[in-house]
């Protein structure tokens, strides 16, 4: 995939009325690059920057900080501070999620710890965290947050509320299929532009970044899997100054092209999805799950709170 053209797809109706958005909303001053680097830099030093998204109360699941919402208040905060921060040329907002083998991968490796603590906020995309959280929290999670049930609740608020999207990631025939999926789903959404998630190499992140900053979508979709849609988040995200926020989406786009499957309702809310997806790719996820699944309970079940 990395000789594919690397232009971004044009999915707004009229691309006069894009440039004129862009034209409205990114007007900066000439050093505001500068400034906005300094800005970076002083929260990257800065600790904990969770404090600078709304304050959602938070509980420990398995050693991370879980965000304590259901998916209806995430997505109307989402938009909320993606739209407070239309013309602010500041580091967006960065969103990702946890299940079980995420709790596997950051109790393992630090790195790809570090990478999830650098997100505003983590939210639990595994039943077992709800019900963990049932009987060792002090607030139970109300729910289980999805990303692929999440984007139904976030495109519906965008539509309302006029918040601009662009979908990066997967391959770009799946990107394709997902964004005409969206399109005929959500026809009133805003979807200013698509780009598959392969690249030739650094320079070509840092032009789709470019391009992708300067449409200034208000929700940024990063579908490329567990870590490296979270390294490519934290790597360019003061590249990505002209976005509200991002959203880690794993295989979001899969699932909306219809290229694989959701489990059942019910296997879902038992907390089987994993079951059944690796029925489906046995020789990719068998033993990966195997490995992970046992020892991500064994944290939740010790390390929250």
């Amino acid at each position: 995939m990395s000789d594919a053209p690397d232009a971004l797809h044009r999915l707004t109706a009229s691309p006069s009325l894009a440039k004129r958005r862009i034209a409205d909303r990114r007007i900066a001053p000439l050093d505001a690059s500068v400034e906005f680097a300094s800005s970076f830099e002083d929260r990257r030093l800065g600790g904990d920057r969770r404090d600078r998204f709304p304050q959602w109360r938070r509980v420990t699941l398995g050693g991370l900080p879980i965000v304590v919402a259901d998916r209806a208040e995430t997505a109307r905060v989402m938009v909320d501070e993606a739209l407070k921060r239309r013309g602010l040329w500041r580091s967006p907002a960065y969103m990702t999620s946890t299940n079980g083998e995420v709790t596997y991968r950051c109790a393992v490796d630090p790195k790809e710890r570090e990478l999830f603590l650098q997100a505003d906020a983590i939210h639990a995309d595994g039943m077992p965290h709800v019900f963990v959280s049932r009987f060792k929290c002090d607030v139970a999670l109300p729910e289980r947050v999805a990303t692929t049930d999440l984007f139904h609740h976030v495109a519906r608020e965008a539509v309302v509320r006029g918040a601009t999207m662009f979908m990066l990631g997967a391959s770009e025939q799946s990107n394709k299929l997902a964004t005409e999926w969206v399109r005929r789903t959500y026809p009133d959404v805003q979807l200013i532009g698509a780009r598959h998630g392969f690249f030739a190499g650094v320079q070509d992140e840092i032009k789709a970044c470019e391009e992708i900053s300067a449409l200034a979508p208000d929700i940024l979709w990063v579908s490329m899997g567990v870590p490296r849609e979270q390294s490519f988040i934290v790597r360019h995200r003061n590249r990505l100054a002209g976005v509200g926020v991002i959203k880690t989406s794993g295989g979001l786009f899969d699932f909306l092209s219809g290229s694989k499957p959701r489990a059942p309702l019910w296997m879902q809310n038992v907390g089987l999805e994993w079951l059944w997806r690796m029925g489906l790719e046995p020789r990719r996820l068998g033993m990966r799950y195997l490995k992970t699944n046992p020892y991500a309970m064994y944290l939740l079940l010790t390390q929250s709170r």
